[in-house]
């Protein structure tokens, strides 16, 4: 199966090498995604931007795909599942949950210049991070790549009611399955709760597995596409 990998905040497709490499030998066709913006060189790029990458990706896809993305990219993942309902076979979402309708796509953090550049590690104190060592860490800051506000500022739509019946599975990391579905019960995770399939599967790593537990990741992501 072909399974499209969106980071998250500040990265771009290069950060999913190691998960790519173990896909491989599973079976699976990984198709590592760099968005406008988070990439490409843009300043300029617009959420409607990444959303075109990824829907372009979709529809290059032979088959029915899994879109896999990362943190507040699992909300890209969701609107991939809202535009294209018929074409998906799962979406699995690795940290994070699809924002509402309606709501910024990712203003979490200061915007200067137009650009929200990566905070520091101090937002991230904790279990997101834990599992990072100081080489890691600034491997990753030297990495980062300012998100367009234009990105982080865009806003949500989500019209397409099939999308809710489109297979998810959510990959735990920093918090635990169990969580998760409280989150969802309680409805802190509105789109999630209305899903018709959702599972989870926990991964033992901090926010970013894809560089911690690359090969875990990957058997996680795997598994998943095989029981589509």
């Amino acid at each position: 199966m072909d399974i499209l990998l969106i980071g998250g905040l500040w990265l771009n497709g290069s950060v999913w090498g190691r998960v790519a490499s173990a896909l491989e030998p599973l079976g699976h066709r990984p198709m590592p995604l760099t968005l406008p913006g988070q990439g490409d060189g843009s300043a300029s790029a617009t959420l409607d931007d990444q959303l075109a990458t990824v829907l372009a990706a979709v529809d290059a896809a032979p088959g029915k795909p899994m879109v896999v993305g990362h943190s507040a990219a699992c909300t890209l993942a969701w609107l991939a599942a809202d535009r294209r309902p018929e074409r998906l076979a799962k979406v699995a979402l690795i940290g994070g949950f699809p924002t509402a309708d309606g709501q910024p796509y990712a203003d979490f953090f200061e915007v200067r210049d137009d650009v929200m550049p990566f905070p520091g590690w101090g937002a991230f104190e904790g279990p997101d991070a834990d599992d990072l060592d100081d080489g890691a860490r600034r491997a990753w800051e030297a990495a980062a790549i300012p998100v367009p506000a234009g990105v982080a500022k865009g806003v949500v739509r989500l019209a397409d009611e099939r999308r809710f019946g489109v297979p998810v599975v959510v990959v735990c990391p920093e918090f635990t399955p169990a969580q998760a579905q409280e989150w969802i019960n309680a409805g802190d995770v509105p789109e999630l709760a209305r899903a018709e399939h959702v599972d989870f599967a926990d991964i033992d790593s901090g926010h970013w597995p894809m560089v911690t537990q690359p090969a875990e990741l990957a058997r996680i992501l795997a598994a998943a596409a095989n029981a589509a």
